[in-house]
């Protein structure tokens, strides 16, 4: 991942995308690695334009539960790029660790967004 701090989350998840299709690039020619590689890249890129829905939300609801998508897609990547890690799929195998990290921090920001959002929610409306 760039060494780089990109505080534009929409920017930051299009760059994770990127990260994932580079990835499911490496991953080998197998039944198993092209299951992996078809389903990470679904999940995997799917964060950014869900954000990008998010910001054009019809409510306060909508957008808390466009939010959820992206987070919830941010997990199943996790559990994917894991997969890989724990298979060792990738070559050299450390080349997932700086991908499965910057998943971790975007689930954290998209866990704090939510509950910011859910709390700022006006009363009646859960």
């Amino acid at each position: 991942m760039n060494k780089e701090r990109v505080y534009d989350l929409e920017e930051r998840l299009i760059g994770f995308a990127a990260e994932i299709i580079d990835v499911t690039d490496a991953l080998p020619n197998t039944r198993a690695g092209n299951h992996i590689a078809g389903q990470l890249t679904r999940c995997g890129t799917s964060p950014a334009p869900n954000y990008a829905e998010a910001q054009s939300a019809e409510s306060r609801n909508d957008f808390i539960h466009k939010m959820k998508i992206c987070l919830k897609e941010l997990r199943e990547t996790r559990v994917w790029l894991r997969i890989i890690e724990r298979k060792m799929l990738l070559k050299p195998p450390h080349e997932v660790e700086p991908v499965l990290n910057e998943c971790n921090e975007l689930i954290s920001i998209f866990v704090a967004s939510v509950g910011t959002a859910e709390k700022n929610r006006p009363s009646g409306r859960r």
